[in-house]
């Protein structure tokens, strides 16, 4: 009975280490690649020994003003998250109190068909009012994927919580809308903390609405990644420098909340 419950653990120990490998190795390629020089990343020898080198960094925040960039990349991801949260949290709540389930699939087909479908239209709409090469344009592209995630996933949160705390608020004296703004909203951190970080990465990350309707004043982070790539070559030792720059903030916000993310998780999982 030992002997199996050995082997058990040992090929659970076995298949969950082939599994961090997979997902790590891009990641320690990308930061190992940061630090070495062209000739360094194509060579096979000095994949772990090399003698490292600071000026990607160095020419990334220099030579292409990545700075800029990365506000630019803020502005609109805390843009279109706001504007989700504000739109997104009462619809899922009224979805999820009065059974509007037509409401809730055409939310879903939205959510469904891909983006690129949206870029030609918007892209018409944009250019007509002005708007291209603007935040708003990028703040409101962004918001149609965003919108959809946050509330589907707060529909499935506002089911769990139970009613009797809301018809305590409206004995109370609290009008509906208090209720929402008063007891719900504060008792449900950990649901708005994961659909707003999800949905504030899914923005960070975006690189086709920004291609097309982003110019040189409104540049996001994956188009500037992007220029690091030419027809006659790739310079891999910025792009891997951008690339960490990229995730360095998310994964920072990410370990910061993983608490939120994974009872936020599981609360809306489950209904009662």
């Amino acid at each position: 009975m030992k002997r199996k419950k050995r082997i058990k653990t040992i090929i659970m120990s076995s298949l969950t280490g082939l599994v961090v490998i997979s997902f790590a190795f891009p990641f320690v390629w990308m930061l190992l690649a940061s630090f070495k020089t062209q000739a360094q990343i194509m060579s096979p020898d000095e994949f772990l020994i090399f003698k490292p080198t600071g000026q990607n960094y160095v020419n990334v925040f220099n030579e292409y003003d990545f700075m800029k960039f990365i506000i630019n990349s803020f502005i609109v991801a805390a843009g279109s998250t706001l504007g989700s949260l504000i739109l997104g949290l009462p619809a899922a709540y009224a979805i999820a109190r009065h059974r509007l389930q037509g409401l809730g699939l055409v939310i879903l087909v939205a959510r469904i068909i891909p983006g690129i479908t949206f870029l030609i239209p918007w892209f018409i709409i944009f250019s007509q009012l002005g708007l291209v090469d603007s935040y708003l344009s990028l703040i409101l592209s962004h918001m149609l994927v965003g919108l959809p995630f946050i509330i589907w996933v707060m529909i499935s949160f506002f089911e769990g919580l139970p009613t009797e705390i809301e018809e305590a608020g409206l004995i109370d004296g609290c009008t509906p809308t208090q209720v929402f703004l008063r007891i719900v909203l504060p008792i449900s951190g950990p649901g708005i903390i994961t659909s707003s970080l999800l949905s504030f990465i899914f923005s960070w990350n975006n690189f086709m609405f920004s291609i097309i309707l982003a110019g040189d004043k409104t540049k996001t982070l994956p188009v500037a990644v992007f220029n690091f790539m030419s027809y006659s070559e790739i310079n891999w030792g910025a792009l891997m420098a951008s690339a960490c720059v990229i995730t360095l903030p998310v994964l920072i916000i990410a370990l910061l909340a993983q608490r939120f993310i994974v009872s936020g998780l599981a609360a809306g999982a489950v209904k009662g």
